[in-house]
């Protein structure tokens, strides 16, 4: 396609995605204390928790204590994630979260019985479930997401037929459940995904559903993480999940198989530099990125974060 967009949304995601993974604990108020300082940066949405047995994932045992002190920023939507109804219900019972509804298949059936304990046939069957809950929650449905979208450690290489399946099983658990699906999420889980990969998978979404906006969720395990970017800007898409430094990783997916989310100021600095308005501080940004290698106690993959924009150093040359 070739057509960039003019403004790319960016879903921060590196609470949830990094502390979910860290091997050490997190105290709960320095957790806190990085949403808060993300908060102050421009981004209008932030995933903060996961709401999911602590016991397979111990990060994640302080979900509602994160919740309940955040100090919430006009303009800034705060979600959580939950692969279950009893995380679901946990999620409502915050009582302080933008909670909104998806429907969430995986092109794996290895994958998704390792992360949830399923089937494909168990996990449609669970979806139906999941929205009647939505439902009865006044709680709208308007997104999807296919997880391991563009490989699997554990299957291989993903089909595009399998994904186009996938998006038909969508649509039709959308239409029995009166539901206007508007943005399909493919997700990168295991860093499988390079630019050809990107543009093939995304191409023939595109094709067969063209009114669909389609997000990029995006691993940086193999380095490709903001090339990958560039291929989706290039396919135009406009919705970026990120984490900022480069946090993340999915316990599930196997030895080193997800380490590293694609990095938020990386991917800001990268679209400013394109002429593509974030609506982000970038040096806000890149002060919060700090504060997480503080919080984790150890270097996080962020590059912007120590080679620091071009903004100064033109400034500098522009007065020599």
């Amino acid at each position: 396609m070739g057509d960039f967009p003019r403004f790319v949304r960016i879903n921060e995601e590196g609470p949830r995605e990094g502390f979910q993974i860290e091997k050490g604990p997190i105290p709960t108020a320095r957790k806190i204390e990085l949403i808060d300082s993300l908060s102050k940066t421009g981004l209008k949405q932030i995933q903060v928790v996961s709401f999911v047995n602590p016991k397979a994932v111990p990060g994640m045992a302080d979900a509602e204590e994160v919740v309940k002190g955040i100090k919430r920023a006009p303009g800034v939507r705060y979600t959580g994630l939950w692969l279950n109804e009893k995380g679901l219900q946990r999620a409502i019972s915050s009582g302080k979260l933008d909670v909104t509804g998806s429907i969430s298949l995986t092109a794996s059936e290895r994958f998704l019985q390792r992360n949830q304990n399923r089937t494909l046939a168990e996990n449609l069957k669970a979806q139906n479930a999941t929205i009647a809950t939505f439902k009865l929650n006044n709680i709208a449905v308007e997104r999807a997401s296919i997880m391991a979208a563009f490989g699997c450690n554990f299957e291989g290489d993903i089909a595009n037929s399998r994904i186009l399946e996938l998006c038909e099983r969508i649509f039709e658990l959308a239409a029995a459940h009166d539901l206007n699906i508007k943005i399909l999420s493919l997700a990168d889980t295991m860093a499988w995904a390079t630019p050809l990969s990107i543009r093939r998978v995304v191409g023939a979404v595109r094709e067969k559903y063209p009114h669909l906006e389609i997000a990029l969720h995006l691993h940086d395990t193999r380095g490709m993480g903001i090339a990958n970017a560039y291929a989706g800007l290039e396919m135009g898409v406009a919705i970026f999940d990120a984490a900022v430094a480069g946090l993340g990783g999915c316990p599930f997916a196997g030895h080193r198989a997800a380490a590293g989310n694609v990095c938020t100021e990386d991917l800001v600095f990268m679209c400013e530099e394109m002429g593509i308005n974030t609506g982000v501080n970038l040096d806000a940004l890149i002060e919060s990125a700090r504060l997480a290698e503080d919080v984790v106690g150890h270097p996080l993959p962020g590059a912007v974060m120590k080679g620091g924009t071009l903004v100064k150093l033109r400034e500098k040359l522009a007065v020599a």
